[in-house]
């Protein structure tokens, strides 16, 4: 932890700002998505990721700078206690990525990947297609796409607070062909409803909040310059 405040926490500190800003503008109102609103694509671990997909340990945010080239010096013993058990597969996939890249930090990446599930979601709810083009794959940003217009189709509107994010654990590390895929499993808390075009609940419950599992996998090349992290496949949290 000598070089805490590194290029790494720069990166997060640029990043809450944004969040902070972007979210100000949004959860201050009932904005959202239907009761499971981000699994429109099934997960696929095998999809490599796009040229957006390159990068350090950072799930980069529109907005955010970029990150400086990470340090290249050896890395330091590493200890996963409390993100994977000694031995596990998990703590071999990120062994397999601190190989390649030294620098990366997966408590960091932890914060980053809440940021990012916090904001896809968001873009997701109003619509904000742009976003979701900076932060998805091709295959799961499409599938993202054809959700909202399959609502505006129908003309319904979908509502969501966000109130937590309770929970965000690496549950597995796949490393291949410097192709890095990290899927985490998020446990937040929402208050999301799906009117139709009356302004009738036909879905979720406005009022009360509900917990809801999700499993996310990002990936990245490793080895490259840009801190991009994309989302690549969705599944329930069950």
């Amino acid at each position: 932890m000598q070089d805490s405040f590194d290029a790494t926490t720069l990166i997060f500190l640029a990043l809450a700002v944004f969040v902070i800003w972007r979210l100000r503008s949004v959860l201050g109102q009932k904005t959202g998505t239907e009761r499971s609103p981000f699994r429109p694509v099934e997960r696929n671990r095998t999809d490599a990721p796009g040229a957006r997909q390159d990068g350090d340990n950072v799930v980069r945010l529109p907005g955010a700078d970029r990150a400086q080239p990470a340090p290249t010096q050896a890395a330091a013993p590493r200890d996963w206690r409390g993100i994977a058990e000694p031995g596990s597969a998990v703590a071999r996939g990120l062994e397999q990525i601190v190989q390649v890249e030294p620098a990366f930090e997966p408590r960091a990446f932890l914060e980053g990947a809440k940021s990012a599930y916090e904001a896809i979601v968001t873009a997701f709810a109003t619509g904000d297609r742009k976003t979701l083009r900076m932060l998805l794959s091709k295959e799961v940003c499409e599938g993202f796409e054809r959700a909202i217009s399959e609502r505006e189709k129908r003309r319904e509107t979908a509502e969501t607070t966000f109130i937590s994010i309770d929970k965000a654990e690496i549950v597995a590390v796949d490393v291949r062909n410097r192709v890095a895929q990290v899927t985490v499993r998020f446990l937040s808390n929402l208050i999301t409803a799906t009117r139709d075009a009356e302004g009738k609940v036909i879905d979720g419950n406005a009022e009360t909040g509900v917990e809801v599992p999700d499993v996310w996998t990002f990936a990245r090349t490793l080895g490259s310059r840009d801190p991009n992290w994309q989302l690549v496949a969705t599944d329930a949290g069950g």
